[in-house]
């Protein structure tokens, strides 16, 4: 349960239009967000059909929790061409809040304008969406999946970054959370870069992992098939590509940023199947200045 002072964020790429049994997944997804009560969640591939008021699988999950418990946001693009037929569906990424939502915006990272493999997963576009609420900025993000479009991603890393600081004031006693599944692992250029372990085109900065911040020495694989039926037919090794960042929580007031736990979630089935072929992680955040739901 989240408690006064700590700021507790989950983070999971629900796979809700491109992997199969979501009608059963997604209770899966309500019954760890009831264990886990967090106050930010943010989620990736979502997806809302235009032609169905309502049919947003975030706003699904926020309309079948408890009463005014979730405010939320999604922001996405069209993915017409990664699925059969002619529906006009979004994709893309999604926040939920335990406060209302002050303001939002999705903005459209980089893309590559000739990507030199056909597969529609070269071409997917990826988003950064922002939500200012609680008094504190959060950030989900997807980025590239394809493993050697790590030359786009580095370029999807750099423009997080900018878009961070353009939107996330430096007085603010909690420095900005960043959620995603980034498809990269932590030895990468990109995953480096926002640790302040590389230098992109004379730029730096910095954020904490979480995980290796509370467990430098574990794998926290978060797409595992060795341990995950959903994960199986993709066939790739275990990999931890899922992350939750906190800005530089140096000389915050009241220690504000420091990570206090980092922990996987949804990695276990409560009703019978598991969430996503994803697992999720759960941060805690110190946040001393944390306002009352």
């Amino acid at each position: 349960m989240s408690e006064a002072g700590v700021l507790r964020v989950v983070q999971l790429n629900m796979g809700s239009l491109l992997e199969p049994h979501w009608d059963e997944r997604r209770f899966e997804i309500l019954a760890w967000l009831d264990r886990l009560d967090p106050d930010i969640v943010c989620l990736q591939e979502v997806w809302e059909d235009l032609a169905e008021p309502g049919s947003n699988t975030a706003g699904w999950l926020a309309g079948h929790a408890a009463p005014g418990r979730w405010h939320w946001c999604f922001g996405g693009f069209p993915i017409r061409e990664l699925i059969r037929g002619d529906r006009d569906l979004l994709f893309g990424s999604a926040i939920l809040s335990r406060w209302p939502i002050d303001r939002h915006e999705v903005v459209l990272l980089p893309v590559d304008a000739a990507p030199p493999d056909p597969h529609p997963s070269w071409r997917m576009r990826a988003e950064l969406l922002h939500a200012h609420t609680g008094g504190m900025d959060a950030f989900g993000t997807h980025l590239a999946p394809p493993p050697a479009q790590a030359y786009l991603r580095v370029r999807q890393v750099r423009a997080i970054d900018e878009a961070i600081r353009a939107r996330h004031r430096a007085d603010v006693p909690l420095p900005a959370v960043l959620c995603g599944d980034f498809n990269a692992k932590p030895p990468s250029d990109e995953m480096r870069f926002l640790c302040a372990n590389a230098v992109i085109d004379g730029h730096s900065t910095h954020y904490q992992d979480a995980w290796h911040v509370m467990h430098p020495t574990e794998p926290g694989h978060t797409l595992d098939p060795l341990t995950n039926p959903a994960a199986r037919s993709l066939n790739v090794p275990p990999q931890r590509i899922d992350y939750v960042y906190v800005g530089d929580p140096f000389m915050r007031p009241g220690g504000a940023g420091r990570i206090l736990r980092a922990d996987l979630g949804f990695h276990e089935p409560l009703t019978g199947i598991l969430a996503s072929d994803h697992y999720g992680l759960v941060v805690d955040v110190n946040w001393p200045q944390k306002p009352a739901p």
